[in-house]
């Protein structure tokens, strides 16, 4: 049986991890709650990018969009995890979905990992991540992993390597769950194209422009491919966050039950040497008290 010294230490040091988890458990909603407002936020920007592809694309009816020339069956792919642990199993999740999903594309597939832990799964499947980035820590630290994204996807589809990109990330949901999503960010889907080109403009004039179209449109489309991105960094931050929330209230609870035993251990056994102390002292007062009267 423990001494009450070494109840006292552990009761101490599980409190010190009772505070930790706590502390990881408030941070975990503060960060929810900014990067869901980031996505908030982004839902703006985006409807500009929108309402300008309507007006380029309404100034040319015809136009249809191909993709560019590519290696046969060359694709490419960007899966969004995690740098830390504690999050539940969401980077196996998504890497899962991930590759079953790929399983149906044929040839050469290039993949990029965002989180080195979602690229050690990948790697655990018998798959290779040809660069993996860091998690950003901060909504600040979005926009220039976004950017570093939109270089190397140009720098694929520029080189004919890929004639088409995914992009798999979860999504929150309500409360702390998420499920994972799928993107095919390139080639453009002629139907949201036709989509967007067929909405009513909100104003009497469509807006001008003289920049050459080639020019515009592929710039458009970079803004477009950094919506895309961002919302995806942030919604898999915000996912990652639900899941550690959740994974901390999963800790507090049995730390709540071992601190419970803990203490009740740590009282039981007090009061027990007090007792034993009491009833020591009562018996060594029964045995003075004897030996006065026998004298």
């Amino acid at each position: 049986m423990p001494s009450l010294e070494g109840l006292k230490r552990k009761i101490d040091s599980t409190e010190s991890l009772e505070s930790v988890v706590k502390s990881m458990k408030a941070l975990a909603a503060v960060n929810i709650r900014q990067f869901e407002d980031a996505v908030e936020a982004l839902k703006t920007y985006n409807r500009t990018v929108e309402m300008a592809l309507q007006a380029v694309l309404r100034s040319r009816p015809g136009f249809s969009v191909t993709a560019r020339p590519a290696a046969p069956g060359a694709s490419g792919a960007l899966i969004f995890g995690t740098d830390q642990g504690m999050c539940g199993p969401l980077n196996d999740t998504i890497v899962s979905h991930a590759l079953d999903a790929l399983e149906f594309e044929s040839g050469r597939i290039q993949l990029i990992a965002v989180g080195p832990r979602a690229a050690n799964r990948l790697e655990e499947a018998g798959r290779q991540a040809g660069r993996t980035f860091s998690v950003p820590g901060s909504v600040g630290a979005v926009t220039p992993l976004v950017q570093e994204l939109v270089l190397e996807i140009e720098s694929w589809t520029s080189g004919g390597e890929i004639n088409q990109v995914f992009l798999f990330h979860c999504a929150p949901q309500t409360g702390a769950s998420y499920r994972p999503r799928q993107v095919r960010l390139l080639p453009l889907d002629r139907q949201w194209l036709r989509e967007i080109r067929e909405k009513p403009w909100p104003g009497n004039q469509i807006p001008w422009f003289s920049m050459d179209w080639e020019m515009l449109f592929g710039a458009l489309v970079r803004q477009y491919l950094f919506v895309s991105l961002y919302r995806a960094a942030a919604e898999s931050l915000a996912a990652e966050n639900a899941s550690r929330l959740a994974a901390m209230q999963g800790a507090e609870s049995n730390i709540e039950e071992r601190l419970d035993a803990l203490r009740g251990q740590y009282h039981r056994q007090r009061q027990a040497g007090i007792t034993e102390e009491l009833l020591d002292i009562v018996s060594g007062f029964e045995a003075l008290e004897s030996g006065g009267r026998a004298r």
